[in-house]
């Protein structure tokens, strides 16, 4: 199985490096965007494993980007989460404590906060994002390298999710996936198809010749991962049909598809994680770290 791939750049057209690491155990592809010019990158959804059925967290997927950091000698200036993730543990704050550099994700993540705060009954959580460096607002532009970044809001799939457009490529999370497997779920605490509707469009404004990098690829037909499209290619082949459904048509597909979706097996382990920037809950007494798990808390979801 194919896990890492290069999407290679051209300094002289402010076209970043892409490289993307598949991760078999959740499906997330992990991305170091470098500056051809300067040999500066960004870390992109980095995952810390962990298996709920032994309890074990392990370093071994942020590992392998540290390596492939080293190796291509890259230094790192950011680490970015699009968005607080239902599926993975982020490895945020390991990075960020192996390198030194900020941790960003957008600023709407202080409503996920809010929502999941809720949920876990955690009233002395802190949900103002202080947990990151940095919070993105729409329209923000930060650098990697000589690299411009712009942030993008993509609201739908999560209140938080945002967009990063890097040169001539866009990471946009799980908003869309590859065009054979189709868009993002928006039935998430928070969620919302009509803002997932109105987030593609805006994605799909951008150039043709745009590289989308998405978050995750699930593999129809048992084929290879893959993680890179264009704005042409999800236009006119994404099998949600984009070019010709209108917002209404597209929400009643993805509402009903979503009524269809059990929920993903580690959204309430990772999100207690993940909005504290990818910290473990803080050790007790006997020197164990313990997660929580709320009962009945996600009324509606489908059971597998």
């Amino acid at each position: 199985m194919k896990t890492l791939a290069l999407s290679p750049g051209d300094a002289e057209r402010a076209r970043p490096d892409v490289a993307g690491f598949f991760d078999p155990r959740t499906f997330s592809i992990q991305y170091v965007v470098s500056d051809p010019a300067t040999r500066r990158c960004a870390i992109i959804d980095p995952v810390l494993d962990f298996d709920e059925k032994a309890g074990a967290t392990a370093t071994l997927q942020a590992d392998r980007l540290l390596a492939y950091i080293e190796q291509e000698g890259l230094e790192v200036e950011w680490i970015l989460d699009t968005h607080p993730h239902a599926d993975h543990f982020s490895a945020a704050r390991y990075l960020h404590d192996n390198t030194g550099a900020p941790t960003a994700i957008g600023r709407p993540v202080t409503r996920v906060q809010a929502l999941w705060k809720e949920i876990y009954h955690w009233p002395d959580l802190r949900d103002d994002g202080s947990q990151w460096d940095r919070l993105f607002d729409d329209g923000d532009t930060f650098r990697v390298g000589e690299l411009e970044v712009r942030v993008m809001h993509s609201p739908g799939h999560t209140p938080a999710s945002v967009t990063y457009v890097i040169g001539d490529a866009a990471f946009v999370h799980d908003t869309l996936f590859q065009p054979d497997f189709g868009t993002a779920r928006a039935d998430f605490p928070g969620g919302c198809a009509h803002q997932l509707w109105h987030s593609i469009q805006r994605i799909l404004a951008l150039a043709d010749d745009t590289r989308l990098f998405t978050g995750h690829d699930y593999m129809p037909g048992d084929r290879e991962p893959q993680w890179e499209s264009t704005v042409r290619e999800q236009r006119d082949t994404n099998k949600h049909g984009l070019k010709d459904s209108s917002e209404a048509e597209y929400v009643e597909l993805r509402q009903r598809r979503d009524s269809e979706l059990p929920m993903p097996k580690l959204i309430l382990h990772a999100l207690q994680v993940n909005i504290l920037g990818g910290r473990l809950p803080e050790p007790e007494s006997n020197g164990r770290r313990y997660l929580k798990m709320p009962l009945d808390a996600l009324d509606g979801a489908s059971w597998e």
